[in-house]
């Protein structure tokens, strides 16, 4: 799809969506402050939309108790962050730090045990009223996805700022929770754009401002330049966005043939890509990024453990099983290697990704450190249509939906895999 480019209101409410002049400090309709204001808003229509700690703001929801604490979703104090409110963000608590740090940091906080299963409900319900705005919704992860609403103008009546406001105010009525929007003229700028005003924010940013505004921030702003990407750019002469602007496009080429390219056009502002609509959910998976490199196969088999029960609680919930298991690891240098194997059977079990994946995992313990470690299934069919491949499954999936079944009546942490605690041994050679 293509923007609309015709004239359109710059400046509207984004309670009662009333068109306002440019400079308008407040609606002078209904009194609210919250507008919408750009000089080109007619003509942005790709957007990003980020449920605003989305983890943290359900359980906040479904228990008022928890409205004005500061809110951490995690494990026990051997567990980690999987997110947290942004009372408990003020006091520096982030996603994937250690529970300990988290609680030192700000040990009045209420820690909660995750439920998936719940997660991906409300995450459904958001992806359904995305799916009403426009075709072209291309998800991220369970809370966040972009979205192409170019040549929607006719069907909703309204531009694309104004359609998003309305479904940001929706999703606050009916779901209960919020969502923050960037609005652009790409998906790079959208997701910049959607950081801007966070919780319950709506920023619009195009290209001429956005390369005003990137000129003074580090190379690692760019998605997809790590540490070490940032060390080479660095030793080069490139420390800012700024300097990888008024470098050369063909120089870039040269001295950095692989994504040279790609980084230049990002410092202008410029992003290519569409946004693919979602056909259907073709691999669930879950990874984490450590916060230090890890070698180290009995710490990797505990966090493989955890991911392997994240993605079966998705599978379950979604109520899909995959015959493919896949297991990715990105070296401390930014080197992804990618292992994938096909079972004769398709599973939901977390026994089975674990093993399948750890069988994997132990040929490439070398020596090498990892930044980054994830599982996904894919070749997804309906869990009802899968069996049990052998006696030794059909146990192990009687034993794990015995599990299931006590965490859901007493809490996620009722029942907890040895594996978790005890150093397991070390792989075979």
């Amino acid at each position: 799809m293509t923007a609309d480019t015709s004239d359109g209101p710059l400046c509207f409410c984004r309670d009662c969506l009333n068109d306002l002049s440019l400079t308008a400090p407040r609606c002078g309709g209904c009194g609210s402050p919250r507008l919408a204001r750009h000089r080109t808003l007619p003509a942005l229509a790709i957007a990003h939309i980020d449920c605003d700690a989305f983890y943290a703001a359900v359980e906040k929801r479904d228990n008022p108790a928890l409205a004005d604490k500061p809110v951490i979703v995690g494990g026990g104090r051997r567990g980690v962050v999987l997110a947290a409110c942004y009372t408990a963000r003020t006091y520096g608590v982030r996603s994937a730090m250690p529970m300990f740090k988290a609680l030192a940091l700000c040990p009045f906080a209420a820690v909660v045990p995750p439920d998936m299963a719940k997660y991906v409900r409300v995450g459904r319900d958001v992806r359904t009223a995305m799916q009403a705005l426009t075709p072209l919704v291309e998800p991220l992860s369970i809370d966040e996805a972009f979205l192409d609403l170019g040549g929607t103008r006719r069907v909703h009546g309204m531009i694309p700022a104004k359609v998003l406001a309305r479904f940001a105010t929706g999703i606050e009525r009916q779901l209960g929770i919020t969502v923050s929007v960037g609005l652009s003229c790409n998906k790079f700028l959208a997701k910049i754009a959607s950081d801007l005003d966070k919780p319950r924010g709506f920023a619009a940013l195009d290209q001429d401002e956005a390369r005003i505004m990137l000129a003074d921030k580090p190379v690692g702003f760019i998605f997809g330049v790590g540490p070490a990407t940032q060390q080479r750019l660095s030793e080069r002469g490139f420390r800012t966005i700024g300097d990888l602007q008024h470098a050369g496009e063909i120089e870039m080429m040269k001295q950095f043939p692989a994504d040279g390219r790609r980084l230049w056009r990002l410092a202008q502002g410029i992003d290519d890509r569409r946004v693919i609509a979602d056909r259907g959910a073709r691999t669930i998976s879950s990874e984490t990024t450590f916060e230090s490199d890890i070698r180290d196969f009995a710490t990797l088999e505990r966090l493989l453990w955890r991911l392997s029960e994240k993605v079966s609680s998705r599978l379950k919930a979604s109520e899909l099983a995959g015959s493919t298991i896949t297991l990715k690891l990105k070296t401390a240098d930014f080197r992804q290697r990618t292992r994938s194997q096909s079972i004769s059977v398709s599973t939901q079990l977390a026994s089975k990704i674990f093993a399948t994946c750890r069988e994997m995992l132990t040929k490439e313990i070398d020596g090498t450190a990892f930044r980054l470690m994830g599982t996904g299934v894919s070749a997804l069919r309906a869990a009802s249509q899968a069996g049990e491949a052998d006696m030794l499954d059909l146990r192990s999936a009687h034993a794990e939906r015995a599990m299931d079944d006590l965490r859901k009546k007493f809490g996620s942490a009722a029942v907890i895999r040895g594996l978790v605690y005890d150093g397991p041994e070390k792989p075979p050679r």
